[in-house]
């Protein structure tokens, strides 16, 4: 059977959102008469955060100065957001065979709130998606398991019950430490030094796809 709640990572696990970021990177670089970055580059780093790929974007700066860079990197991101990001191959699908089998599913990211909240209108989810935290909507954001428990707080659901999807190692540990199953999500952004299989989660995922079927997801920890 289908779980009967799932919560996911939005960047890398639902949503492509590389290209916007790649676009917002190469504003910056280009507003400073630089060389615009290939998205291969930045790819692998985008589940990071907004840190990570103004350091990929800046190497030569310092941390102070790159620090100094991420609200412009925000704001400049908030003016595309959704211009190229598009859904992974089998999302759509994915959200359906829940949907059909009475599965409730929501968003736990750690993308600001407020972004998170212009991109859901984009994909039509305003009515789908049960619940949004995003990284700022508490004090702590994941690894940290408060978002999660959150999350299921507000669907009235045990945090036992749901099961999180996600791209990074925080997220395999923030469920872990909330009490739920996982599922790393390996079509998603992740260096090559990352080893997915030590994150501790129940399953792997090669392909959304693949969560179109009931057998591909673990049981509930209850």
């Amino acid at each position: 059977m289908f779980p009967q709640a799932v919560l996911f990572d939005l960047d890398g696990t639902l949503l492509d959102s590389a290209p916007d970021m790649l676009a917002t990177a190469n504003a910056m670089l280009g507003a400073r008469g630089r060389a615009p970055i290939s998205l291969d580059v930045l790819r692998p780093v985008v589940s990071k955060g907004s840190r990570a790929m103004v350091s990929v974007a800046f190497p030569e700066l310092g941390q102070a100065e790159r620090e100094a860079l991420v609200p412009e990197f925000l704001e400049r991101y908030e003016g595309l957001i959704g211009r190229h990001a598009v859904l992974f191959d089998g999302v759509a699908g994915m959200l359906d065979a829940l949907e059909a089998a009475g599965c409730r599913w929501g968003i736990v990211t750690n993308k600001p709130e407020y972004l998170a909240r212009l991109i859901v209108p984009q994909l039509g989810w305003e009515q789908r998606c049960a619940v949004l935290i995003g990284g700022d909507t508490l004090a702590q954001r994941k690894p940290h398991p408060l978002p999660l428990l959150a999350a299921a707080e507000r669907m009235a659901m045990a945090p036992a019950a749901c099961i999180y999807v996600g791209d990074d190692e925080r997220d395999i540990l923030a469920a872990n430490a909330a009490g739920m199953a996982s599922v790393a999500a390996l079509w998603g952004y992740r260096l090559d030094a990352d080893d997915p299989h030590a994150w501790g989660a129940e399953r792997m995922a090669e392909h959304p796809a693949q969560l179109q079927r009931p057998d591909a997801w673990p049981p509930a920890r209850g």
